[in-house]
């Protein structure tokens, strides 16, 4: 690998760590947002919908030449933003609402699994002993982090298991049709029609399930905006990591977010640091060196 080979990997690495980084900060978003009475799947939609807006805003000044895609690609939005962004928010928030919330996490947390998997069937990646190691210690760190080792109250339900793997899965073809969207168009492409379609399958969502949108005060707009603000980098920043690392790498370090969504709140909300969330930190950062390790 040349010099030039080894920034742009190092510049992609930290597109991903910082895309991770803004993710772990969601849930201060949603603690806000539930705060004020509305619900998961609303959540979901007002942070989809205020990103997607954001960006067109942004784009129509910038670079309206984005906005321009062949008829026949659609497929590839649909599968980044209807089925990986919209179906996994409510796969997710439905496994939420029957187990606990650290089950739910870890369940979402087996995605780089399917990401290595699915990558090797159709990028035909290579499967390496690092990659698989980083990935089984990241994923103990992240049973750590989140409390499912350490609590003895833990109860799998069979219908958590298939909804929660169901969000992994969805979560995993991001990469995987990030990836043949990217070979395609760039980065601010993908994100905002990711972004958009995920807001129009959420709001179908909400429609059929007769969940009626909030009344929006001051404070929940600016939280709102804040939301698809932060949304908005953190896809960004993975799309332009995917562009260069492989999917499997990629997902892998993603596992930083549980990392920084500790650290936060330990920070911000006053939420306390256990043994055990501190020893699952370690864990997911010596996961992360490892991967990073030049061979």
């Amino acid at each position: 690998m040349n010099q030039q080979d080894k920034r742009q990997e190092t510049l992609a690495t930290a597109n991903v760590l910082v895309a991770a980084a803004f993710w772990g900060a969601n849930g201060l978003f949603t603690r806000a947002l539930s705060a004020t009475g509305m619900t998961a799947l609303a959540i979901a939609f007002f942070r989809s919908f205020s990103a997607a807006a954001i960006m067109a805003l942004v784009l129509a000044v910038t670079a309206p030449k984005t906005f321009r895609i062949a008829p026949k690609d659609i497929w590839m939005f649909m599968g980044t933003g209807i089925v990986s962004i919209g179906c996994f928010n409510v796969f997710y928030f439905y496994t939420q609402t029957v187990t606990t919330l650290s089950i739910s996490a870890v369940l979402l947390y087996t995605a780089p699994f399917f990401v290595m998997f699915m990558s090797a069937v159709i990028f035909k990646e290579r499967i390496t002993g690092r990659k698989i190691a980083a990935l089984l210690i990241a994923f103990c760190g992240c049973l750590f982090v989140t409390g499912f080792i350490g609590n003895g109250n833990v109860e799998l339900r069979p219908v958590a298991v298939v909804t929660g793997l169901g969000s992994a899965v969805c979560y995993a073809l991001y990469s995987i049709f990030g990836r043949v969207a990217l070979s395609k168009y760039p980065p601010l492409t993908m994100t905002f029609y990711s972004l958009t379609l995920s807001a129009v399958g959420l709001a179908v969502a909400l429609a059929t399930g007769g969940d009626a949108l909030p009344h929006i005060t001051p404070y929940a707009a600016a939280v709102v905006a804040g939301f698809g603000l932060t949304t908005v980098i953190a896809y960004i920043c993975y799309t332009r990591g995917l562009q260069v690392l492989a999917p499997s790498k990629a997902s892998t370090l993603a596992f930083a977010e549980p990392m920084v969504a500790t650290f936060l709140g330990f920070a911000v909300l006053g939420e306390p640091v256990t043994l055990t969330s501190a020893a699952g930190i370690a864990l997911i950062f010596s996961g992360i060196v490892i991967l990073n390790r030049r061979a």
